[in-house]
């Protein structure tokens, strides 16, 4: 029978949708066709059984839901012997046109600015004439929010309502409360704090713009078990109070005092603030997902701890014994130790040539009360994996301290494991460090900037997919990227944006905004997302966005040309039309930095920051828009827009050809010449097949030149490995998987990383810290272990994995490699055994799937639905002959 009924929307103790919800489900193993049948309650009342003809992201058959209406529904196979799905339910939030509740606003006395505000308690109290039969909290705020009724927390989602373009988009959240109140006096209490509508952004701690005055929505509606209604809102009637957190940021920390006393009301204010529509969000929440007990705790001097958890993590710290009244205690997070081990946070100190460092801090302060109290600071969040308790006069119990991990609590999806250790190591690396770069939207860092580049997001995206269920907190991002989209088409460096470039065209980092590699995010996540889901909304709410970046680009390059090449020849080529090189572009971002005389790293962007600013990009920036433009081609033809395929087919073959003749040899090499450069042009297919091997052989030259070490970066590193074995050179891309030198990624895991490094040398070789160490670009490499250790990857022109290919590439001292992938299908298992001259495959393979199963001596299977198990001889040389037919590049 079918089963993991889905609807497309978020909530927390539930699935919380707006009024026509999509549905999907899994087939049955036996599934025999199409068709299916769906029954459905709505508040108790069966309605009449609908059909469909598909599984996936079915139309609402019925009539539009109305707020707050309770669904109940199941589906099986057509058929009079088919069985049906066990129920599952949802409930319709309270939609934007029936909200009754004011905006309200505390009262702020003092102003001490950004970063340094207190938190405030907007309240309420209600009487109840009989029990309660249920009820639910619907809120949200221009800020940070946690509600609790009675003194019992509200639902389970942190750092509500999440971050949005606050101007554009704002999502509420729903809570079953039914268990926190009671007949006679109650109480609700919002807390409220900057949050990312008014605290810090980035690694410059510049304020966000969103607004200057917080605000709270709500209303809470309780059926009672005499069958009235009662319905609490925000309004007038409200208290302000100031909160015992005297200070709350997401970036610097949260102080809490447990010794202020009460302090009088104040009338809250309302009316103060304008927001856009409330919307429901499609994402999972951000929650508690795990918590850690230190694996270390070592007193460096009287009254200082430092805790050592073992994994690098987004969160915060849980303590459970604050020490006697009075008792002062300081947090203080980071992701590394110094040789005495203490903790050290100045490689993420933040540099702008011409102006002071801006020293990092993640500060948490509690000041215990006369009760018995927990503190857990959830007005802020940290990245760390250390961290240093400084106390006063006190002892600190290890059982009373715990690392909160906190991120979107997004499904499991993806498993992998090897014989190696140490790419199992590294494949938990990358997995810790998505998870701890997904708070809410895909951010940087946990730590510095935290910010949701476009350019991160858009390399990681098929990495992310493989892992985890991310379609639904990725369309969420997707509209923070098209609510900052600027006029002129640009898409902003990262979204949600607060410093609203969009608005602020004269600020200097306007002239940093719309890079190759970073704004195509706008085309190349929602196309990763259909071919991994198979779900075609995503393309066409994205559509307008993607065609107005990509015009913008196509307009630029047309009309600017690089300095440089402008003074070699005054009139331009005719291709030259197609060069994207005249506008700002990051390029290819942190490759391995080369050395001076004394061994120093050289960093271009900080020692001659005008010359790199000035450096020509246009390999890069006429490479993305090729295949930026190549893509909106094939997503018009999924659209049925077939006059914009034919157009976008034709321009893409001819910014093609201009790469080819501005940036590509005869002989195969390019005038950039780097192995970013060649992996690009290899994995976009921007050569003739001709030419594809004498680049490849380049591409190795390269990588032997540099004592086998990779030279890619940002953008390229994900690909690398890929290209050289569907060239048939599986022997260097495990050289350089298995490197342990710097730069490589098994340097990362003989330091002792537990998360991506941002800079291949993240942690020299003095011991000595640089840049972020959770950064996930470089896990990309994942991606990798997945598609050619396991060798488990979709087929080229599947979508939503209905056809696959499982085609195995062991690597040298490889003996197994066992893993598996959700679809939306359902569960595809792949465990491979080497066992002296024959390999041995395993697979189980879902319904509506179809499978090519390739040996590494070219032995071909076909197989699915159900289980396969066949075995081949192992061939233990490379024929160094490409192998594309089984390419998913």
């Amino acid at each position: 029978m079918p089963y993991d009924l889905t609807v497309d929307s978020g909530g927390d103790q539930f699935p919380v949708t707006g009024s026509a919800p999509r549905l999907s489900w899994k087939p049955a193993s036996d599934s025999a066709g199409p068709e299916y049948e769906l029954e459905a309650l709505i508040d108790g009342a069966p309605q009449q059984p609908a059909t469909s003809n598909g599984h996936l992201y079915v139309a609402w058959p019925w009539a539009a839901l109305r707020s707050r209406q309770r669904v109940q529904w199941r589906v099986r196979t057509a058929g009079t012997n088919a069985g049906w799905s066990d129920w599952s339910g949802f409930e319709v939030g309270l939609l934007d046109p029936d909200w009754t509740a004011s905006w309200i606003s505390p009262v702020e006395n003092r102003d001490p600015g950004y970063g340094q505000r207190p938190a405030n308690i907007l309240a309420a109290e209600f009487v109840l004439p009989a029990e309660v039969t249920s009820a639910r909290l619907y809120a949200t705020a221009l800020g940070v929010y946690t509600a609790a009724i009675n003194g019992q927390r509200a639902g389970t989602a942190e750092l509500s309502p999440g971050t949005t373009s606050y101007d554009r988009t704002l999502y509420a959240q729903a809570s079953d409360v039914t268990s926190a109140l009671k007949p006679g006096r109650n109480r609700v209490d919002i807390e409220l704090s900057d949050g990312w509508y008014r605290g810090q952004v980035g690694a410059f701690r510049i304020p966000a713009g969103w607004g200057t005055t917080l605000g709270v929505r709500a209303e809470l509606h309780i059926e009672l078990a005499d069958g009235s209604r009662q319905v609490v809102v925000t309004d007038d009637t409200w208290t302000s109070t100031p909160s015992t957190t005297v200070r709350a940021d997401l970036m610097d920390g949260q102080v809490t005092d447990y010794t202020l006393p009460a302090a009088p009301p104040f009338k809250a204010l309302a009316g103060l603030v304008e927001a856009p529509p409330i919307a429901w969000s499609p994402a999972p929440p951000v929650r508690v997902v795990e918590s850690r007990p230190p694996e270390r705790l070592e007193e460096l001097r009287p009254g200082v701890w430092v805790a050592d958890f073992g994994q690098n993590a987004s969160g915060w710290i849980r303590l459970e014994d604050l020490g006697p009244e009075g008792t002062r205690t300081v947090i203080e997070y980071g992701e590394h130790v110094d040789p005495d081990g203490d903790l050290s946070t100045s490689h993420l100190d933040s540099h702008r040539p011409g102006e002071p460092t801006r020293i990092f801090s993640q500060r948490d302060e509690v000041t215990a009360g006369a009760g018995a109290a927990v503190f857990e600071p959830r007005h802020t969040v940290h990245g760390f994996q250390y961290a240093r308790i400084s106390r006063d006069g006190a002892t600190l119990d290890p059982a009373k301290l715990t690392m909160q991990v906190v991120h979107t609590n997004l499904r499991r999806t993806g498993e992998f494991s090897c014989s190696n250790e140490d790419l199992n190591h590294l494949y938990r690396m990358g997995e810790w460090s998505f998870l701890g770069n997904a708070v809410d939207v895909p951010t940087d860092c946990p730590t510095r900037e935290r910010l949701a580049w476009t350019g991160d997001y858009q390399v990681f995206v098929s990495t992310a997919t493989r892992l985890r269920d991310v379609l639904g907190f990725s369309r969420k991002w997707l509209t923070s990227v098209r609510d900052d989209q600027l006029e002129d088409g640009r898409i902003a460096n990262f979204s949600p944006d607060g410093r609203r470039i969009k608005n602020n065209l004269d600020d200097q980092f306007a002239m940093m905004t719309g890079s190759a590699g970073w704004g195509d995010a706008i085309v190349a996540v929602p196309w990763e997302l259909y071919k991994a889901y198979g779900d075609e909304s995503v393309l066409a709410e994205n559509w307008d966005a993607m065609t107005r970046w990509v015009q913008w680009a196509l307009d630029k390059a047309r009309t600017t040309r690089h300095l440089g090449r402008a003074q070699l020849s005054p009139e331009p080529e005719p291709f030259e039309e197609y060069l994207w090189d005249g506008t700002f572009h990051w390029g290819e971002w942190i490759e391995p930095q080369k050395r001076d005389e004394d061994g120093k790293l050289i960093n271009p962007v900080q020692d001659n920051p005008m010359a790199w600013f000035m450096e020509d990009k246009g390999e890069v920036g006429t490479a993305y828009l090729y295949r930026s433009t190549a893509a909106l081609a094939q997503i018009a033809r999924v659209l049925g827009r077939s006059a914009d395929a034919f157009k976008y087919s034709a321009i893409a073959d001819s910014i093609r050809e201009a790469w080819q003749a501005a940036y590509l040899r005869p002989d195969g090499t390019t005038a950039t010449d780097t192995q970013a450069a060649y992996v690009r042009a290899l994995s976009f297919g921007l050569l003739p097949e001709d030419l594809r091997g004498k680049a490849t052989d380049r591409l190795v030259e390269l990588i032997r030149s540099a004592d086998t070490h990779l030279g890619t970066g940002f953008l390229s590193t994900g690909d690398l490995l890929p290209v050289l074995v569907e060239a048939g050179r599986e022997d260097v891309a495990y050289e350089l998987l298995l490197q342990r030198t710097a730069p490589s990624w098994l340097y990362m895991v003989d330091k002792g990383a537990t998360t991506i490094w941002e800079a291949w040398e993240g942690i020299d070789q003095d011991g000595n810290a640089h840049e972020s160490l959770n950064h996930y670009s470089k896990g990309t490499v994942l991606r990798f272990l997945y598609e050619y250790t396991l060798g488990l990857r979709q087929d080229q022109e599947s979508v939503a994995w209905r056809s696959l290919v499982i085609a195995p590439t062991p690597g040298p001292g490889l003996t197994w490699a066992r893993g598996s992938h959700e679809t939306p299908n359902g569960t595809i298992n792949v465990h491979w055994q080497l066992n002296g001259d024959e390999l041995c495959i395993d697979a189980d393979i879902p319904a509506n799937t179809v499978a090519r199963i390739i040996f590494p001596d070219g032995t071909e299977h076909a197989a699915g639905p159900g289980r396969f198990r066949a075995a081949s001889t192992f061939p233990h040389t490379s024929t160094s002959e490409p192998r594309r037919s089984a390419a998913t590049v």
